[in-house]
């Protein structure tokens, strides 16, 4: 089989399969371009011809690019080749896989940055006024406290939470998301969020839904069009500004901060993997090297003999 289709039926399969979101799909597809046009310039353009020294070639060419990309950028790559090629070997299109001695690179622990319980209610605050203290016609300070609470009250990404639908919404006191994978989850929701996401649906969503076409979309702009990514990142960003918050806010920034808070009270981490959607609870660990490390620094500081 020629390179080309072959990474077209990967990426079918990952897309349709696997249920990858677009962006995923899409580094993926980036990815696989330019590992085939490098396999082109050598000669290569059929499944058959590529061998575990090209392979290794490729990636050592690419993590010597000036300058230097991440290891993660390196690791990523890697992780694209390396499921192209088991897909392939798993289908019977290729007789071997010529990933399977490489080694990805090693990548340094990054600590998610959380912030402050505090910095989280100042951030909830620039979004827009708490329910009660809305006025009636601020649809979008409205909306935007909405936002923000859910994201943090639940943890979720921010794909999941702009791809809600009003149903999804009506559970009561839990909320139904749908993850990585097209995978669902129940996750609950605090009576802050519930109250906020209520005064959302109540007094903000029909006027702004009767503004743009029918859509059963949960969050929607200000022409009744579904709510981007995008535009929930800036939602976050103009909060974080008046709030008068320096530290870099991104919607993961919640996340990382719902994980902590939650560890820092006491659940277990068994419990914040399944609240996060992550398929693997070594995902998750990261978060308990956060709480130790806050853990150390009372220690240093309340210990007589610490010091």
């Amino acid at each position: 089989m020629r390179l080309e289709r072959a990474v077209d039926a990967y990426l079918r399969h990952i897309s349709i399969e696997r249920g990858l979101s677009e962006h995923t799909v899409a580094a993926y597809r980036r990815d696989l371009a330019g590992y085939v046009d490098w396999l082109a310039d050598r000669g290569v353009d059929d499944i058959e011809g590529v061998t575990t020294q090209l392979v290794s070639d490729f990636t050592a060419e690419q993590a010597a690019a000036d300058p230097p990309p991440a290891a993660t950028s390196i690791a990523r790559l890697q992780s694209s080749i390396r499921g192209l090629h088991r897909f392939l070997t798993r289908e019977g299109v290729a007789a071997e896989d010529p990933t399977g001695r490489l080694r990805p690179p090693k990548t340094p622990l990054r600590l998610p940055k959380a912030l402050s319980i505090g910095d989280v209610e100042r951030l909830l605050d620039g979004a827009g006024p708490a329910p009660a203290d809305a006025a009636p016609g601020d649809l979008i300070g409205v909306r935007d406290r909405a936002l923000l609470e859910l994201l943090y009250a639940t943890g979720g990404r921010v794909s999941e939470i702009v791809q809600l639908d009003v149903d999804d919404l009506s559970h009561g006191d839990v909320l139904r998301v749908r993850g990585k994978g097209a995978k669902e989850r129940m996750v609950p929701v605090g009576s802050y969020a519930r109250a906020a996401v209520d005064a959302y649906l109540t007094r903000a969503r029909p006027e702004l839904s009767r503004r743009g076409r029918a859509t059963p979309r949960a969050f929607l702009g200000a022409r009744g069009a579904p709510l981007s990514r995008q535009s929930a990142w800036l939602v976050i960003q103009q909060a974080a500004e008046r709030a008068g918050l320096t530290a870099h806010v991104s919607p993961h920034t919640l996340r990382h901060s719902f994980a902590t808070h939650l560890l820092q009270g006491g659940a277990d981490v068994r419990v914040v993997q399944e609240l996060l959607g992550h398929a693997s609870v070594a995902t998750t660990q990261i978060y308990t090297h956060v709480t130790v490390d806050a853990l150390r620094d009372v220690y240093l500081t309340s210990h007589p003999r610490a010091r």
